[in-house]
Formats: structure tokens, C-alpha cells, sequence
């Protein structure tokens, strides 16, 4: 089972963050409300939705 890591956005002070486990199943949760679960997404689906967003910065 993948890690859980906050998001390279999140804010450093203990804030609002998103977390990720990445692996065949990605799953993100937001840390202030864990007990409510996580969303689940196909890898090549999270991927692209980072390559989207990455390209829309651009």
C-alpha cells in the first residue's frame, strides 16, 4: 500500500492541506476531514488531471 504525502502546495503550518497515496489506485483526502474518506482515481486518470493542470500554468 502506497504512502500518504501532503501536496507540494499545501501549506507548510499545519493549514489546510491535501494528501495523496499514489499508486495503481490514487486516493486524495483533505486533512482536516479524514473521517470522511478519500476519492479515489485509475492512475493514468490522475495523471492526467496533473498533466492538465501543469500545462494550463504554463
Amino acid at each position: 500500500m502506497s504512502e500518504w504525502h501532503k501536496s507540494s502546495y499545501s501549506d507548510g503550518g499545519g493549514g489546510d492541506c491535501v494528501e495523496v497515496a499514489e499508486g495503481r489506485i490514487t486516493k486524495v483526502r483533505d486533512t482536516r476531514h479524514r473521517h470522511l474518506g478519500h476519492l479515489d482515481f485509475p492512475s493514468a486518470e490522475w495523471i492526467a488531471f496533473l498533466t492538465q493542470i501543469k500545462s494550463d500554468r504554463a
